[in-house]
């Protein structure tokens, strides 16, 4: 969890400080909104319902795909569906991937790789 959620409180700070900033100003460089989109999806995927706590294995795979861009392109409102049906999507097409989170508790090269794999072909079936 370490390994994932390492740079979420750095992105999570920076997203405070610029969305604070970008109250006062409107025009706002490619950079500074990428961030922000950034910052307004991770918080959203963070939230989860009263008594509906997710496993460790489910919250290190939604905070990889937030981290590293693969949820950047979908809007905020389709970010509870997204985490929905990726949790289906992985328990049925590719299970291993949380057997070996939960195994090896880090992230490996190859872990890694499984799970871009995994999020990739996701993406090419999501629809928003």
């Amino acid at each position: 969890m370490k390994q994932v959620a390492g740079t979420l409180r750095l992105e999570l700070a920076q997203y405070r400080e610029m969305a604070a900033f970008a109250q006062f100003g409107s025009d706002l460089d490619q950079a500074t909104q990428r961030q922000l989109n950034r910052g307004a999806r991770l918080v959203e995927l963070l939230k989860q319902g009263q008594y509906e706590p997710l496993s460790v294995e489910r919250q290190i795979l939604i905070i990889y795909a937030g981290t590293n861009g693969f949820v950047d392109e979908l809007p905020v409102t389709a970010l509870k569906k997204y985490e929905q049906e990726l949790y289906s999507f992985v328990e049925s097409k590719h299970p291993e991937i949380f057997a070996d989170i939960l195994k090896k508790r880090e992230l490996d090269n190859d872990l890694r790789a499984k799970m871009n794999k995994a999020l990739e072909e996701f993406k090419g079936t999501f629809k928003a």
